[in-house]
């Protein structure tokens, strides 16, 4: 009985230890100061204001006379105006010659449903595309769509001025010298503004998500004119997110080096919806679960970003924007600089690439574990190495879970070793009971001097789940953050590693005709799973108390509907690590002589 109220006792304090873990790790980890703003950077922002139509300067970007949400569909928008087309191995879309924005882009090696057929990812769509009103349900325990966009989502990249100085706007026409971008084969855009300057943007991408943008400007006038350079991300439209807060679904960047996350609603509670902060290097941007687009500015330049939220009939704008110091450009003299764009999928060995290849500060922190960070990342890094090897996740999940208990082998072969001496004491432990009938301290006391007497720890018996739970939790944030687990098959059934089984025994091939709660959508695996767990329960000491024994055997039952919603990968690694205690516990238990049935 004291062994099983320890068992409940290390479940509880675990569950408090990973649900702790990430209040720590939000103290140790504060989001960036917000600075006060100096004279100068005030003027900056003013100056990003009026070119971005902040603070009602003009209207802001996604604003028009018609509203997102009675606008035309994204084909027809992208089909009604002047564009450069691009595709790469896993790129296709255009850029709308129309305010040159990056405003069309699907992910074509990534589609909705592990469905052959299913429609592509589409990341980004035109300004006035109209706002999607599509349910998505935020049930755990129903399917969640993977639908990225909700309405326009565009970047863009432009200069503002001092008033009087004509700079290119949304509203802006460009000429493009080829009609066609391709890896190796960049655009460059261009546009005169009648008063001596001339712009000119050209836009390069590589073969998986990042583009390139280097701008000049050309002072061909008589007199010195002073930009500021400036990039935007704009949203429309609150997207359905996870609801996990194991992950981070909105708007994120890095700052001097920190990460600063804010969901959608930290922006609505903001005074003025707007924060900022100065760095110099880093990036910022907009994160889905699995997809992001996020701008990189010159990693040696100072600039000022800000996240920003308004509201434009009845609906919700998201924009993120940076904006560097004035650059003067004297008469016969030009200004140039280098910025990027990334669009893409969160692959972390591609985010690394970058991280390297750019000099991107902390790039890689745009698909971080938030719990148990220390746990989360070599198990995930064991998991790549397993699958380049074997080339199934599934097997390399049943791989790491071996490696799993072959590291703690010592410390879980003295805990079953305890747990087997503690089930071949439970005959003198009900003879004790008999013998010390309402004496509870006696009865106390006389067990401990037996655990004494035979060296026994009660306390040991509670180190396998001690040492399950947190690779448990750890495990399941790789499943559930990483888009490497993304529809990764395992066998037959299970396509998809990374969502729920989608077989059912309590409905077998939709022989109800009827509706039912999706709680009883009960399948193959967390059946085995619950099956699994009751049997190492049988072999472990039976608690005394009638109460406790109820509890225990109502457990498996509870964590099979449990887990039933969980990753399929997740239930496959807990039923395999219980099979394998099992087979261990069997050898220890058989070796120490304990054959007889548990005690009721």
């Amino acid at each position: 009985m004291t062994d099983q109220r320890n068992l409940i006792l290390a479940i509880v304090i675990s569950v408090v230890i990973v649900v702790g873990f990430e209040f720590v790790y939000s103290y140790l980890n504060p989001p960036p100061l917000r600075p006060s703003a100096s004279q100068t950077e005030t003027v900056v922002r003013e100056e990003i204001s009026r070119a971005l139509g902040a603070e009602g300067a003009a209207p802001r970007p996604g604003d028009s006379a018609t509203t997102a949400a009675d606008g035309a569909s994204r084909a027809d928008v992208i089909a009604a105006g002047p564009r450069v087309y691009f595709e790469t191995p896993h790129l296709k879309g255009s850029i709308s010659l129309t305010g040159a924005r990056i405003d069309d882009l699907t992910l074509t090696t990534y589609r909705e449903t592990v469905a052959p057929d299913s429609p592509q990812i589409v990341l980004l769509s035109p300004k006035d595309t109209a706002v999607s009103t599509a349910d998505r349900s935020t049930s755990m325990f129903l399917p969640r769509s993977e639908v990225v966009n909700t309405g326009p989502y565009y970047a863009w990249f432009g200069w503002s001025a001092a008033e009087g100085v004509a700079v290119p706007d949304e509203k802006t026409v460009w000429t493009a010298d080829v009609r066609e971008l391709a890896p190796g084969r960049p655009v460059t855009l261009s546009w005169d503004n009648g008063q001596g300057l001339r712009f000119f943007q050209e836009i390069a991408v590589d073969d998986t998500f990042m583009f390139a943008v280097r701008r000049r400007v050309e002072n061909h006038g008589t007199e010195a004119v002073a930009v500021s350079p400036f990039g935007v991300i704009a949203r429309t439209g609150t997207p359905w997110i996870s609801g996990f807060y194991i992950l981070h679904e909105g708007l994120l960047g890095v700052f001097d080096g920190t990460l600063a996350e804010h969901d959608y609603t930290d922006l609505h509670d903001e005074p003025g919806g707007r924060i900022k902060a100065l760095s110099t290097g880093g990036w910022l941007g907009i994160t889905d679960k699995y997809w992001l687009v996020t701008l990189i500015p010159d990693q040696n330049q100072q600039f000022e970003g800000a996240f920003t939220h308004w509201q434009s009939g009845n609906v919700d704008r998201y924009q993120v924007d940076y904006i560097r110091g004035l650059q003067e450009i004297a008469p016969g003299a030009s200004a140039e600089l280098t910025d990027h764009l990334f669009a893409g999928a969160k692959v972390a060995a591609t985010l690394d690439a970058y991280e390297q290849q750019l000099g991107i500060i902390r790039f890689d922190l745009a698909a971080a574990f938030r719990w148990l960070y220390f746990l989360a990342m070599p198990l995930f890094h064991v998991l790549m190495f397993f699958y380049e090897v074997i080339g199934n996740f599934g097997i390399a999940i049943l791989l790491l879970t071996v490696c799993v208990k072959a590291l703690f082998f010592p410390l879980a072969n003295k805990a079953y070793r305890s747990m087997a001496a503690m089930k071949k004491l439970q005959p003198e432990i009900v003879k004790m009971k008999e013998r010390f009938a309402g004496d509870r301290a006696g009865m106390q006391k006389a067990m401990m001097e037996l655990y004494k007497t035979e060296k026994v720890n009660p306390m040991m018996g509670c180190l396998p789940m001690l040492i399950q739970i947190p690779v448990f939790f750890s495990l399941y944030e790789v499943l559930f953050v990483t888009i490497e687990m993304r529809h990764a098959p395992f066998f037959a059934w299970i396509q998809d590693l990374s969502s729920r089984d989608p077989s059912n025994l309590l409905n077998p091939f939709g022989i109800i005709p009827f509706d039912y709660p999706d709680i009883l959508h009960i399948g193959i695996w967390p059946i085995l799973m619950g099956f699994s767990m009751w049997l190492q329960m049988r072999l472990n000491p039976q608690p005394q108390d009638p109460i406790q024994a109820k509890i225990f055997l109502f457990m498996p039952i509870f964590f099979t509907f449990l887990l039933a919603a969980f990753p399929a990968g997740l239930v496959i690694y807990w039923t395999w690590n219980n099979t394998l205690s099992i087979l261990q516990q069997w050898v220890i238990m058989k070796r120490m002589g304990v054959t007889r049935p548990a005690s009721s």
